[in-house]
């Protein structure tokens, strides 16, 4: 018993952060001129094939996982144009196990072999784009780039994160259409989109992924919430401040083939139409469901 009221209190602390992100994000330092800017740069260096790292002859690697790390990195470094916490400042040399967070761990399948396994620049303030090079990172397990003023698209090629865990790129200035190279990464269990520019609407297929969080608030998403939403086996799924329309579907009961242990804690947000409304209002519903003891959370923020 005192297990699982721990793991409810785990999630809604979840939960409850992720209502109060907005205030505790710094804003986004850049002007849309400088945004615009940035997310050009990007666009040359995909089209025109710039980018990429000319390794010295004297460089040596101890294996090719981190010789190709190397190529990201340096890339990535030239792709990023203001760091004012210095936060990249001495990814220099072959060393990259050295570089100032980027973590290295053992390869899962050959303990043996050392590689670039994690990256968290969290909170850097840094100003730039991610260039297609980071699909050379396939052994990345964690890559960490909230509340920076990282601009332009998502790139393509980071489906080649096969082991990727979790994603956070909150707090950005992104944009375009939902990345759907997220769907492509099986091992992801944690997403985190919020506070950035993406529009359009949201693939269901999202919800059917086996994820344990997905944060996409705070976007300029327009779409009707999925049949199939409660297929998903998450403990938190925040969608607050999009443009959503719709019902809450039937398939919510679904849930109850999930975590018997912990909470489902769902906020939609402030932005839905009359057909939500009309099935509910007020401020916050703690709603006991019955399912296997999950205690279910609905924060709903309407202003109907």
């Amino acid at each position: 018993m005192k297990r699982t009221k721990l793991s409810a209190f785990r999630s809604l602390l979840l939960l409850l952060f992720s209502i109060s992100a907005a205030a505790a994000f710094s804003t986004h330092g850049l002007t849309a001129t400088e945004a615009a800017r940035i997310r050009r740069r990007q666009l040359l260096a995909v089209r025109d094939g710039a980018g990429g790292a000319v390794i010295p002859p004297s460089f040596s690697f101890p294996n090719d996982h981190l010789r190709d790390a190397f190529i990201a990195l340096q890339a990535w470094k030239q792709a990023i144009f203001s760091d004012p916490k210095n936060f990249t400042g001495d990814w220099r040399g072959p060393n990259v196990c050295g570089y100032s967070n980027v973590y290295c761990a053992p390869l899962p399948s050959n303990q043996s072999v050392i590689v670039v396994a994690g990256i968290d620049l969290n909170h850097g303030d840094i100003a730039g784009y991610l260039p297609e090079e980071l699909g050379l990172l396939t052994d990345l397990a964690l890559f960490h780039i909230n509340s920076n003023r990282f601009c332009g698209i998502v790139p393509r090629k980071l489906d080649r994160l096969k082991l990727l865990f979790e994603l956070d790129l909150s707090n950005n200035r992104f944009v375009g259409k939902f990345p759907d190279v997220v769907l492509r990464l099986p091992s992801l269990k944690f997403l985190d989109l919020r506070f950035n520019e993406f529009e359009g609407t949201v693939p269901s297929e999202l919800f059917d992924k086996d994820l344990d969080a997905i944060f996409i608030n705070d976007n300029r998403f327009v779409f009707e919430i999925p049949n199939n939403l409660g297929n998903s086996p998450v403990s938190v799924i925040v969608l607050a401040n999009n443009k959503f329309h719709g019902c809450v579907p039937a398939s919510i009961g679904n849930m109850k083939r999930r975590d018997v242990n912990g909470n489902v804690g769902v906020r939609f947000g402030q932005e839905s139409d009359d057909s939500v409304c009309s099935l509910f209002s007020g401020i916050v519903f703690l709603v006991f469901c019955g399912l296997l003891s999950i205690a279910f959370v609905l924060a709903m923020f309407f202003a109907c």
